[in-house]
């Protein structure tokens, strides 16, 4: 028998040191900066052999609104999320989970991106952003003579 007792379970014991944790330390460095956890919107960020592709989960912008930008190998996502309008007059929300505000988000792209080839498109509120790789980092074969 153990001589330790846990109030709880150990795996929530275990979370809960792990959150405290990365508050403290603020989390690991990664090339997604943002200021605060939870920062909207949320960015998923891969490659492939041709492209990089950064996806941001952001519904309810107008796209119009949307401000992409690349300087310095940072690709700057920026707008802003218009409040919902109450779904009745003189209704008081007693908890609000969505995000309304300006935002701003950046990723720091890898040195084979090419900032001269760039899309991106917004549908069905994801925004997918298609940066091409530059013509030399990207893998040849090799023929030996």
């Amino acid at each position: 028998m153990s001589d330790i007792y846990f109030g709880t379970d150990l795996f929530s014991e275990l979370d809960r040191l792990q959150r405290h944790m990365s508050g403290a330390f603020g989390g690991f460095s990664s090339s997604l900066r943002s200021s605060r956890n939870g920062a909207f919107p949320s960015l998923n960020v891969g490659t492939t052999d041709d492209t990089i592709e950064i996806t941001a989960f952001a519904p309810g912008i107008d796209p119009s609104k949307l401000e992409l930008s690349i300087d310095k190998g940072l690709l700057t996502i920026a707008g802003e999320r218009a409040a919902r309008p109450a779904q009745e007059e003189g209704a008081r929300a007693y908890a609000q989970e969505r995000f309304k505000g300006t935002f701003r988000r950046v990723v720091e792209l890898p040195q084979q991106a090419d900032p001269d080839n760039v899309q991106a498109r917004y549908v069905d509120g994801v925004l997918t952003i298609t940066v091409g790789k530059r013509e030399a980092s990207k893998p040849r074969a090799i023929t030996v003579q």
